[in-house]
Order: C-alpha cells, then sequence, then structure tokens
C-alpha cells in the first residue's frame, strides 16, 4: 500500500473516530443555515406583504366613501385604505401626487370598488359619474326666506344655522356691490350637497355660482351701457322673474326703464308681495298701503334692493332689454300667462278689463 492511501486511510479512520462529535456540528450549522434561509424568506415575504404598496387592476363589487370638504389628500388616501379600495394610503398619496389632476379631487360621495389599484382609484375620483352627493333644486324668483325653507327641507343643514350664516355675510362672498344683502345673490341653480357642509359653505356655494352667472352676462360691462349699476341690474332682474314669464322678460324690464325715466311710480304687486312674504296675485287695498321702502304704490324708483334670486334670462333681459315705449303691461290671462304692453293709460284700463273678464 502506497505511503498516500495509508495516509489516506489513517486521515479517514481519525475521521470516522471524530464523526458523532463533528457530525453534530455540522447538522447544527445546516440547520442553523436552513433556519436563516427560512427566516430570511419568511421575513421577506411578510416584508413584501406588508409593505407590498398597491393593488392591482380594476377592483371588484361595489363601496361607498366620502370626500369631505377640506380634506387632504392624505385625508383622503386614508378613507380609500380603510374602505380597502386601496391596499395602502401611502401609495395612493404617491400615486395622486404624480398626477397633475390628484387634488382636484371634489369632495362628495362616490362608488368606488374594492381592492383597486390607487391609479383606478384615482381616475374614478376624477370622473364626474362616479359622484353620488344628493342634489338640491333652488329655482329662479325664491326670496331669501324661501330659499332658507327649501334649503333646511331638503338638506341636512338647520334653518336656525343658515340665519346665523346670513347675519355675517362678510363670510358668504358676496360682490361688493350686493352691500352685505344676499338677497338676490344666492343663485338658483342645482347644487350638489357635499357630506358634512355646514351653512356657510351652502351659502358660499350658491353666491359663487352667482359670481359665474355675473361673469357669464358680463354683468358689470353691460350694467354700465344700460346706464344702471351692477346692484340696479340685479333689482330689476328680480322684479322681472317675480313678474312675468321668460317671453316677457326683456319686455317687462324696457318698461320699467321707461317708467322709471318719466319718474312714474312703478306700482308693482311683486314689491308689495315682497313685504308682506306672500305671493298673492291680487292685493287688497290695505296691502297697498303697506308702509315699507319695498311698495312701490307709496315709493317712486326702484326699491333698495332685490325682492328675490333671478336667473339668468332675468338679468340678460335688463342688460338687452327689448325697444318699446310701454309704461304698462297687464296679464290678461292669468291661465296662459299672455301679457300685453301699452303706453296708453286708457287701454291699460282695457287690459284690466279683459283680465277681470278671465276670471283675475
Amino acid at each position: 500500500m502506497s505511503q498516500l492511501g495509508l495516509e489516506m486511510t489513517t486521515v479517514s479512520a481519525r475521521s470516522s473516530r471524530r464523526g458523532p462529535r463533528g457530525g453534530g456540528l455540522a447538522v447544527l450549522a445546516a440547520a442553523v443555515v436552513v433556519l436563516l434561509v427560512i427566516g430570511i424568506g419568511v421575513g421577506a415575504a411578510v416584508r413584501w406583504f406588508t409593505t407590498q404598496p398597491d393593488y392591482t387592476g380594476d377592483g371588484h363589487g361595489q363601496v361607498t366613501v366620502q370626500v369631505r370638504i377640506g380634506d387632504s389628500i392624505s385625508q383622503v388616501a386614508q378613507t380609500l385604505e380603510r374602505a380597502d379600495v386601496v391596499r395602502s394610503a401611502s401609495a395612493f398619496v404617491e400615486v395622486a401626487g404624480n398626477d397633475p389632476s390628484g387634488s382636484d379631487i371634489q369632495p362628495g360621495t362616490y362608488r368606488l370598488r374594492l381592492q383597486m389599484s390607487s391609479a383606478s382609484a384615482l381616475s374614478l375620483l376624477l370622473d364626474p359619474s362616479s359622484r353620488t352627493s344628493s342634489k338640491v333644486l333652488i329655482p329662479e324668483g325664491l326670496r331669501l326666506d324661501q330659499t332658507v325653507t327649501l334649503l333646511a327641507l331638503r338638506t341636512k343643514i338647520a334653518s336656525r344655522a343658515l340665519a346665523a350664516a346670513l347675519a355675517a355675510p362678510s363670510a358668504l362672498g358676496l360682490p361688493a356691490f350686493a352691500n352685505g344683502n344676499a338677497e338676490g345673490f344666492l343663485f338658483p341653480a342645482t347644487y350638489d350637497v357635499v357630506p358634512g357642509a355646514n351653512a356657510t359653505q351652502m351659502l358660499q356655494m350658491m353666491v359663487r355660482r352667482f359670481a359665474q352667472a355675473e361673469a357669464d352676462t358680463t354683468l358689470v360691462t353691460r350694467a354700465r351701457l344700460v346706464h344702471l349699476t351692477p346692484f340696479q341690474v340685479v333689482i330689476i332682474a328680480s322684479i322681472v322673474q317675480a313678474e312675468g314669464h321668460t317671453q316677457d322678460f326683456a319686455k317687462m324690464a324696457r318698461t320699467i326703464l321707461n317708467r322709471l325715466a318719466v319718474k312714474m311710480k312703478l306700482q308693482l304687486n311683486s314689491t308689495v308681495n315682497y313685504v308682506l312674504k306672500n305671493n298673492r296675485e291680487r292685493l287688497s287695498t290695505a296691502d297697498i298701503a303697506t308702509p315699507s321702502p319695498y311698495n312701490t304704490y307709496l315709493v317712486s324708483g326702484l326699491p333698495p334692493g332685490p325682492i328675490d334670486s333671478p336667473g339668468e334670462d332675468a338679468i340678460n333681459a335688463v342688460l338687452s332689454p327689448a325697444a318699446g315705449n310701454w309704461l304698462y303691461w297687464v296679464t290678461v290671462n292669468p291661465q296662459t300667462g299672455l301679457t300685453k304692453f301699452t303706453n296708453s293709460y286708457p287701454v291699460f284700463l282695457q287690459y284690466k278689463a279683459e283680465l277681470m273678464a278671465n276670471g283675475g
């Protein structure tokens, strides 16, 4: 046997004698390695699962979430995470922060889906068709008290809260020419009632809508062309809105301007009804004698302020009145709304007789 073979045999025998001790260490070391590998794997998996920032895809099912007035992107993200719309708030914040429209999310109630990617969730939040906010329609021609009553009825905002907000008009964003008076400036339109909106925020939204109408009609510029102030335009528009139908607005505006030009009293039932807080078509002698700066049977010129909230048609009619020399009008048929105009007092009396014959 060669020396090399002998040495190998000797080493092998020596190793076998120490085998149990050395083998235990090897097994232990191997176990430690396996545990480390398993630990690293489990840890990595846990870390991957807990830090994986986003779901993928468009989600499933349906869930409703609310974005409230004043919510930051972070608050919106937390709402979405709590509802399991997105996997993590941080992922949504990152996606919204990288999107130029990410800050355009509007307050409201939204229909979303469960377990959506943040990008998909953001897309739905920016889609107006996803909003389910309740709506309230404020029609043209309502007085301020009627508007408050309707808002309290159709929203969760108490009338006393609305009254308190109106008592602090500086917070409403009224135009300077309104002189702190909200009458006439709560624009008639359909509004989304934002969840959690308070009285001031609701009224601010309506005043902002008036500002939009002011811009759309170029009210301030065109008022000068008809030799009126913007406030006078709104006053006359509110009278026109209360007195007639859209097709007659421009004629009514001209008739009012003609009367003002010759210093005739306007003698309008609508202004007396404003004082009495009613909508009577026929007034009694006592009604007409009601003392008030709004009673145009007693006081010359325009009333001191608007008597309701006019719409754009009425505002435009005052800014572009019809051409004519009329001084009187009579709605001769209350059922159809047929209204006749004249500059002759005897003809006016004939129209009044026609009205009486029609049951007016």
